[in-house]
């Protein structure tokens, strides 16, 4: 299982912090795009991505699969307590974005998705030729 059936693709660098990422009521199409760290694990039925991606609920998140990649992108809508006025930040907020290559092993069909708690579980099975499958041994 070493070899790994989904790829991180290199092309993507992770957004910089900048003057704009206090400003919470900015205008959402120049908001910063940030690479969500992800973890990928995987067994002999199936590979699971688990991607962060704080403030992000399930109705702003969306998984795309196209032309062997698979796409995960989502918006944080953060707010702040009523009645108050926003003086400091440490984390930015705005979109998430994370591409994924997909290896012939794996079915695009099967995959499904689940959001909880600004946490993506991507779960994508394996196709059956590629599935370690026990041989018996015949005397």
């Amino acid at each position: 299982m070493a070899d790994t059936q989904v790829t991180k693709r290199d092309e993507q660098t992770p957004a910089t912090r900048s003057e704009q990422a206090v400003d919470r009521t900015r205008d959402p199409e120049t908001d910063a795009t940030y690479v969500p760290d992800v973890d990928i694990c995987e067994d002999s039925e199936r590979v699971l991505l688990v991607a962060d991606m704080p403030g992000v609920d399930q109705s702003s998140v969306d998984v795309t699969v196209e032309n062997g990649v698979l796409t995960i992108e989502g918006r944080a809508r953060v707010e702040g307590p009523q009645g108050y006025e926003l003086v400091g930040q440490e984390y930015g907020v705005g979109k998430y974005r994370r591409d994924f290559t997909l290896s012939e092993a794996v079915s695009a069909e099967g995959i499904k998705a689940q959001m909880q708690k600004g946490v993506l579980e991507v779960t994508i099975p394996k196709r059956e030729e590629v599935k370690t499958r026990k041989i018996k041994i015949e005397t």
